[in-house]
């Protein structure tokens, strides 16, 4: 390369990663809208949680086909990208196979590296056949529409181009390092157990055309993984690098344990206190303080996890195909809740970004707005959905978020639960008898 290779190397690097980490801000910035929660206690089970799930993909294997495939993908994905520090270096410095001095250890690593390839090409493909051909029914739910099933499939198109790419070149090197008496700055270095079966493509091609083709080969590679990983900010791929702090954060408590609100607590606590004043006034609210909500209904009344939760979800429907109410027909969907939340935090957060930093209300909100009262109340609380993810998302914190809104501030739940809430509060029990009848069915014959 001559030094305007290397600078407009440099260039592009610096376009690609700064505009990745201007996109990391405001993903950022938009989980930070979130109410605080602590989740810093027990550490040790945190990092257990992040080891096993994130990275050992422990959750994905429950379901054996996809699960392997998805490891392979992810192995290669990972692994493969380490050839990214000799091609960073090699492009800034205009030197080649700059690892090249390792000698067998270097063969074993590209060998690897291309073994891996093929089988990420080989997962890919079978990915893209099980959701366009054989079309599993999680894949074919109304919110997986339009843009979301166009998402999947341009993350599919962009590895398989990436992992030929990367062969290609390979290929192409291979053929040069094999003219007899050596030619230009090509030295026999590496190992190619797949690209030496593509290597005769170039044969009867001139030497200069392919090493034409081998540089183009080598920008177009790196190029796309610049431009993937600056379209993971709008894609569910998303979850490759937030999975790890997802599952570091996520809930440690028994799956059907559920968060007190504080402001309720202390008011029972107070009730309970034989020396409290029955008739004193609540404490004044500070000045300019506004009150709490009761539950949710936009994303700033959710906390920061589960706004994680939502950049994180894969959109895998793993989550609805386990839900019992999906399955019978309800409208409820544990992955469209996901996704609706996330399109809302989106949509916040653009109207951050084009207001100068401060959000301007746009008569809007998660609730009605993205997530019906009808989906809501579909729920059975089951915790499926949170048992399935395989990263540890939780749908069912955010619905009963927003039921305890609608109960609470809007006391819009369903006719029957009203009843029985009534009943309670007038009958210490769920049915519609007095206290003093609750024992008369003794006396039926």
């Amino acid at each position: 390369m001559s030094y305007l290779d290397n600078i407009l190397f440099a260039i592009i690097l610096v376009i690609g990663f700064g505009y990745f980490f201007n996109n990391i801000k405001k993903i950022i910035r938009n989980i930070n809208l979130g109410i605080d929660v602590d989740r810093k206690d027990n550490p040790s089970s945190r990092w257990k949680n992040m080891a096993m799930i994130a990275l050992g993909q422990s959750k994905m294997v429950k379901r054996p086909i996809a699960g392997a495939l998805h490891i392979v993908v992810y192995l290669g994905f990972i692994i493969i990208n380490i050839e990214l520090i000799e091609i960073i270096i090699d492009g800034l410095f205009g030197t080649h196979r700059v690892f090249a001095f390792l000698g067998s250890l270097y063969s074993v690593l590209i060998g690897s590296f291309e073994i891996l390839a093929l089988l990420v090409l080989v997962a890919v493909t079978i990915f893209w056949i099980r959701r366009n051909i054989v079309r599993l029914k999680r894949f074919m739910n109304p919110e997986m529409k339009g843009f979301p099933k166009s998402d999947a499939n341009y993350i599919l198109y962009f590895e398989m181009v990436l992992m030929t790419l990367f062969l290609l070149m390979n290929a192409s090197d291979l053929h040069l390092q094999n003219v007899p008496g050596g030619f230009s700055h090509f030295i026999k270095a590496g190992s190619f157990p797949v690209s030496q079966f593509i290597e005769p493509l170039f044969n009867g091609m001139s030497n200069e055309f392919v090493m034409l083709l081998s540089e183009i080969f080598w920008w177009l590679h790196i190029i796309g993984i610049l431009v993937f990983m600056n379209y993971l900010y709008f894609s569910k791929h998303l979850h490759i690098l937030l999975a790890f702090p997802n599952t570091y954060f996520a809930n440690l408590n028994p799956l059907g344990q559920f968060d007190n609100l504080e402001a309720v607590t202390k008011e029972v606590k107070m009730m309970m206190d034989p020396n409290a004043d029955p008739f004193a006034a609540a404490p004044a609210p500070a000045e300019g303080e506004v009150p709490a909500k009761f539950g949710a209904n936009d994303i700033q009344d959710l906390n920061w996890v589960q706004l994680l939760n939502a950049y994180t979800c894969t959109e895998c429907g793993r989550c609805t195909s386990s839900c019992p109410a999906n399955q019978t027909g309800k409208k409820l969907s544990p992955r469209k809740i996901m996704m609706d939340t996330r399109d809302r935090m989106e949509e916040v957060g653009k109207n951050i970004d084009a207001n100068k930093g401060v959000f301007i209300p746009d008569n809007k909100t998660l609730l009605n707005d993205y997530i019906t009262a009808e989906e809501l109340w579909a729920c059975t609380s089951c915790n499926a959905c949170v048992e399935e993810c395989p990263v540890n998302i939780s749908p069912l914190s955010i619905i009963m978020d927003m039921r305890r809104y609608l109960v609470m501030e809007q006391s819009a739940a369903p006719m029957p639960l009203n009843a029985m809430m009534t009943n309670i509060e007038n009958n210490g029990a769920p049915w519609q008898f007095n206290q003093q009848d609750r024992l008369n069915w003794k006396n039926e014959d």
